[in-house]
């Protein structure tokens, strides 16, 4: 059986158990963070309140999270192996990536594929590296190593610097096999973005791949277009209740189980111990948006709906052991 990377280091894909794809533990603005700490006031407490928020969700009998915070969304390493470390119970699956909507950061904006038609010449493009380093050799001088690899897409549509993000995650997944997960906008059909250029121009598999916030839509046809394409689809934003109510989130995963796609669907809340960007003023229902979401309302709500025990089991666990560990089925 393969290994699956974790904070804490390998363990086996077959021992993943109870499994949320899609869940940060810190989603930081780095720069803000460096020049004004004061925004993110005590280190133990912030490091405390993570370890008893995860506590909780490990208590539900989850054994599995990822964590796709990478590079635009403040990933710092060290913070999250010393949250792991106290929370040994529960597998910790981190990402390597690039998070943008739009143009990619400064840093690139002038390297690999930018220089292209100044040089006359195809430039490799740095990201590609640097993913690939932190999947087989470990991020930033620590021995923890990326399990996932993360890019985004959203109603801005495939801008080049989202499609430059999009070719360098292909081109990492397929030098090291690691499953890649998409930040994706349904409403604007995105996915369908995602599957022309990640894979059939780029190659990967779509069933290596999990097209994240798929729940945002309750356009169940939609949904099954991208299933029958192979993808995952991640029902992943239960407790954020902005784009779709908890009904109509719950509604959408009961229907889409009704059509017999429990096989294609995984389940998260999209939720995060601490989040910086986002002013609990303007939106005052956060501190309610945590990790038990699933366990405490929504498994409830779909078993009353006729999701059976066997479909639960495919969502949770045997959805996320193949997407980690494909040659198991």
């Amino acid at each position: 059986m393969p290994l699956v990377e974790t904070a804490l280091g390998p363990v086996d894909a077959a021992g993943l158990g109870r499994t949320y794809v899609h869940e940060h533990i810190f989603t930081l603005s780095a720069d803000v963070q460096a020049n004004y700490p004061e925004e993110w006031g005590d280190e133990e407490e912030r490091v405390a309140d993570a370890v008893t928020k995860l506590r909780e969700l490990a208590a539900q009998g989850v054994r599995t999270i990822v964590d796709p915070t990478v590079v635009g969304l403040g990933r710092y390493i060290p913070r999250v192996v010393r949250v792991a470390e106290q929370v040994p119970e529960l597998n910790i699956v981190v990402a390597t990536g690039l998070y943008t909507y739009d143009d990619v950061p400064f840093f690139f904006r002038h390297r690999g594929p930018a220089l292209n038609e100044a040089l006359g010449a195809d430039v490799p493009d740095p990201m590609v590296d640097m993913f690939v380093r932190d999947i087989t050799d470990g991020i930033a001088g620590t021995a923890v190593k990326a399990g996932m690899l993360k890019c985004a897409i959203d109603q801005q549509g495939m801008t080049p610097g989202v499609e430059r993000v999009m070719r360098a995650v292909a081109r990492a997944h397929h030098r090291t096999g690691t499953p890649v997960t998409v930040h994706t906008h349904p409403e604007t059909r995105t996915g369908l973005e995602v599957a022309r250029v990640l894979c059939d121009e780029e190659g990967v598999d779509p069933r290596r791949v999990v097209l994240g916030h798929s729940g945002d839509t309750a356009d169940c046809d939609h949904l099954a277009q991208l299933a029958d394409a192979g993808f995952l689809l991640g029902m992943d934003r239960f407790g954020l209740n902005l784009e779709a109510t908890f009904e109509a989130r719950a509604d959408t995963l009961v229907e889409m189980c009704r059509r017999g796609y429990a096989a294609s669907l995984v389940l998260s809340h999209d939720a995060a111990c601490y989040i910086d960007w986002i002013d609990p003023a303007v939106m005052p229902f956060l501190p309610q948006w945590h990790y038990l979401h699933i366990g405490e309302e929504v498994l409830p709500y779909i078993r009353e709906r006729g999701v059976t025990e066997e479909q639960i089991d495919a969502m949770l666990i045997g959805n996320p052991g193949r997407l980690f560990a494909p040659a198991a089925t």
